[in-house]
């Protein structure tokens, strides 16, 4: 999700959540982003988890622009689309996953999948990315901005 601003566009970028990520900000925020399922197109997959992790209503297919792809440092291949579109961060309700922690102590704990969202204008969007996503951002200012 992009919004327009005085200067630019602003990006709505996630902060993912679970004991991993907690001590970690610059560098490890992300689009809003997940596996595909089988039989779903990759752009089904982009709406469903852009709701299943924020909680705010997906954009009609129309509205999105694609941005491509780009593959992490892992070996991950992430497809994107960019919208003009508006919410407020602070009303985030994101899905949640189960995972052992700490780990071997067999406890499971619930974690939300996202912890935080905001928007950030390109430079400190491009701070806060994970550095292979950084791409998009330049891909939705040419398409967007």
């Amino acid at each position: 999700m992009c919004r327009e601003a005085g200067a630019g566009l602003e990006f709505l970028l996630v902060h993912p959540g679970g004991p991993f990520f907690a001590r970690k900000d610059d560098g490890a925020w992300t689009i809003p982003k997940g596996l595909v399922d089988p039989g779903e197109t990759a752009l089904d997959a982009a709406l469903r988890e852009f709701e299943e992790e924020t909680g705010f209503g997906p954009p009609p297919k129309d509205a999105l622009v694609s941005l491509g792809e780009i593959k992490q440092k892992g070996g991950k291949r992430v497809s994107a689309w960019a919208f003009l579109g508006d919410c407020d961060p602070g009303a985030l309700r994101p899905g949640t996953f189960e995972m052992e922690w700490p780990r071997g102590s067999g406890r499971m704990q619930t974690f939300p999948e996202v912890d935080r969202a905001d928007f950030f204008d390109a430079d400190r969007a491009r701070v806060k990315l994970l550095a292979a996503q950084t791409p998009f951002i330049e891909r939705a200012l040419h398409a967007l901005g």
